[in-house]
């Protein structure tokens, strides 16, 4: 039997990519598709891909040309491919014209002609959604929203709003915008979709207010910090077809969704335990991280990233949660909270004035997995096992502040009309705020 073997990302499916599939299926008798992944797109700076891989392997699927489908997940892959599956051809679009003539020495390399007057870029470029966004409040993160956004096609920022007049003006000046407006209604009539950075209390009236209107959301962290007020706003959003979603920077990483996929999968076994940490020490008690009128402290500052592993890996149906704090004038400068599953235990550490190591450590009965801080700006992993001959590492690259991630993401909900990421479900979401709110009413809470 003739194997045959050919890669592509099949954004948006189209009549080249099966006329390309067609001609690679007639080189032999079993033809292998490799879909690229997510993270691999992103890695090769595309992230203008409108459909996700899961997407992409149905549209691939559904031809009936493939007799299988893999996922390129790196670099050199092909390579490995060619020599596990025993390939006899690897075929690709003309466009690539003499680029693989290396794999020559692994199989026979065929150019396949592309057809004409049509391809993904094309069609993009046809379909292409502007979305005009706003950006509610003009501090420290929303400084880095501006510049991120800017490596994502489709979004245009045009404008902000916040009640601080002259952080308005200099945020509007700074960054180019073209209006600063007077008001958040007024804002509401010009866009399309806002970015809410405004002080964890306000999270909720912008973002209800804002998915009344129909505006697409992304909703810097924490979403809010009640569970029923976080059910209500993604009800809210599906009842008027429009887009939320908390901006999470973590949860779209690619790196970090690459580690929970092969946890998921089972390459350190069943998990048993997860210890996160994530601590900063901030001298200037002044800020606003320190000021309980304004939900500071560490839980509220941070927490929802030790969660995301927790939640994507056991899931948010835990048993029991306790909570220790130290609490200084109002706030805890440092929490720890201790879940316990029907078959595992968690714990996470926070803290704004108290120090300690910000790394990820998953246990499970095959393995360890090892991200060291700092884990949510994952760049780096290891898996570690009792042979450590068997010990891999794992090494990505993280763009920039890393909000590109998020934001393409959003807009790729937008474009697909996905109300949920699988990076970042509705239900993970609504059960950090649950655990928010159960830290506001003490329920389980001991002080230190």
């Amino acid at each position: 039997m003739k194997k045959v073997i050919t890669y592509g990302t099949y954004d948006l499916l189209h009549q080249g990519h099966i006329n390309l599939l067609r001609r690679a299926k007639e080189l032999g008798d079993y033809l292998i598709v490799g879909v690229t992944n997510d993270n691999f797109d992103r890695e090769r700076g595309k992230l203008n891909v409108c459909n996700n891989v899961l997407e992409r392997v149905e549209a691939v699927k559904a031809t009936g040309l493939a007799d299988q489908i893999i996922i390129e997940d790196y670099f050199g892959q092909k390579i490995d491919d060619i020599q596990k599956y025993d390939v006899d051809i690897f075929a690709i679009g003309s466009d690539w014209e003499g680029k693989f003539d290396y794999l020559n020495e692994y199989c026979k390399v065929v150019y396949l002609p592309r057809t004409e007057g049509i391809s993904s870029t094309m069609l993009r470029e046809e379909k292409k959604t502007v979305i005009k966004v706003g950006v509610v409040g003009c501090g420290r993160i929303a400084k880095r929203f501006i510049p991120e956004a800017q490596f994502v096609t489709g979004i245009e920022i045009i404008g902000a709003y916040d009640n601080n007049s002259s952080a308005l003006d200099e945020f509007v000046k700074n960054n180019a915008l073209s209006k600063a407006y007077s008001s958040f209604e007024e804002m509401l009539g010009d866009v399309d979709a806002v970015y809410v950075a405004t002080p964890h209390l306000s999270h909720y009236t912008y973002s209800k207010q804002a998915l009344l209107a129909k505006k697409h959301v992304l909703c810097e962290i924490p979403l809010v910090l009640e569970k029923e007020q976080a059910k209500e706003l993604y009800k809210l959003a599906e009842e008027q077809g429009v887009i939320l979603m908390e901006a999470n920077k973590t949860a779209h990483c690619p790196a970090f969704n690459h580690l929970m996929v092969m946890i998921k999968s089972g390459a350190i076994g069943e998990v048993v335990d997860i210890e996160a940490s994530l601590s900063r020490l901030l001298l200037d008690k002044t800020r606003r991280e320190f000021d309980p009128e304004q939900a500071g402290g560490s839980m509220y500052e941070s927490a929802v990233y030790p969660l995301l592993p927790i939640f994507k890996l056991l899931g948010i149906d835990y048993t029991k949660l306790n909570i220790y704090s130290r609490m200084e004038n109002g706030v805890d400068v440092y929490t720890k909270g201790v879940m316990q599953y029907p078959n595992a235990v968690c714990s996470f550490k926070i803290g704004l004035g108290v120090k300690t190591e910000g790394n990820l450590v998953i246990s499970g009965t095959k393995g360890y997995a090892y991200v060291q801080a700092p884990w949510w700006k994952t760049d780096y992993f290891e898996l570690r096992y009792e042979d450590q001959n068997n010990n891999k590492k794992y090494f990505y690259k993280w763009d920039g502040e890393g909000l590109r991630y998020e934001i393409q993401e959003w807009m790729s909900c937008i474009i697909n009309k996905r109300f949920s990421s699988a990076r970042l479900r509705r239900r993970e979401s609504i059960a950090m705020a649950e655990v928010m709110q159960q830290f506001t009413e003490r329920k389980n809470f001991n002080e230190i």
